[in-house]
């Protein structure tokens, strides 16, 4: 099987396909691999295709008017992206960024417009993944305006638990890594602001640090009924933080 069609037969969205319908799909897209801590520029492509990570893991960031980096989303193994040149043509000021040796199937816009007008099942799909996005941009933005440094960081964790999170003995671990910094640049904080509201989490005891960056949900429910929310089901079930 070719590897584009392997990668797209995982995709839930296009699970309702037949397998002509896949191959098709397959001999218009492209691939594209990139390494470890790689940079990736894709601006003339952004209005022009949908994304599928096939493998690997990546981060979308913005870069502020003062030069500082606010990340927007993580993107993982199966997660579908850039949906939105669907409805629009406009160049975003966005960039992804390799966090591991990835591999991107790039879908013509056309072709995933086409699927849309033929096939229910995908138009549903695609409404809800675009209708999920907005109320998590809806969300954040509350959250950056609204809501206290501590608050802002819970939430922010438990949304990588939602994302990234597995289940050990009624904690939450995180399979990615991140940073001080990788924190505050998804709250709008500064490092030194999340290094102390971290701390007090661990006096808390609701957060611990395994090792280095390995971030340990001591007590997931307590932590989400701080700031008034439910954890969504199990982690696993993988609602990407904010792709856009």
């Amino acid at each position: 099987m070719p590897e584009n069609l392997w990668y797209l037969n995982q995709c839930e969205l296009f699970q309702s396909l037949t397998d002509e319908q896949i191959s098709k799909l397959e001999a218009q897209s492209r691939v594209r691999t990139f390494p470890k801590n790689s940079p990736i520029y894709l601006s003339d492509e952004r209005a022009n295709y949908v994304f599928l990570l096939a493998e690997g893991l990546m981060k979308i960031s913005h870069i502020t008017d003062e030069g500082k980096e606010s990340i927007l989303a993580f993107i993982q193994s199966g997660d579908l992206f850039g949906e939105l040149a669907i409805l629009e043509n406009e160049q975003t000021d966005e960039y992804l960024y390799a966090l591991e040796a990835s591999t991107l199937v790039m879908i013509p816009k056309g072709e995933m417009t086409q699927l849309m007008v033929e096939h229910a099942e995908v138009a549903v799909g695609m409404t809800k993944i675009i209708g999920r996005r907005h109320q998590q941009i809806e969300r954040r933005l509350k959250n950056l305006l609204f809501l206290s440094n501590r608050e802002k960081l819970v939430h922010v964790l438990l949304d990588l638990a939602e994302q990234f999170g597995s289940f050990q003995n009624d904690q939450i671990h995180l399979r990615i890594k991140l940073s001080h910094q990788d924190l505050a640049s998804l709250i709008g904080s500064t490092r030194e602001t999340v290094t102390l509201t971290l701390g007090r989490l661990r006096l808390e005891g609701n957060v611990s640090i395994a090792g280095r960056q390995n971030i340990i949900l001591t007590h997931p429910n307590i932590l989400a009924r701080s700031v008034h929310r439910n954890l969504q089901g199990q982690p696993h079930l993988r609602p990407t933080l904010l792709a856009g």
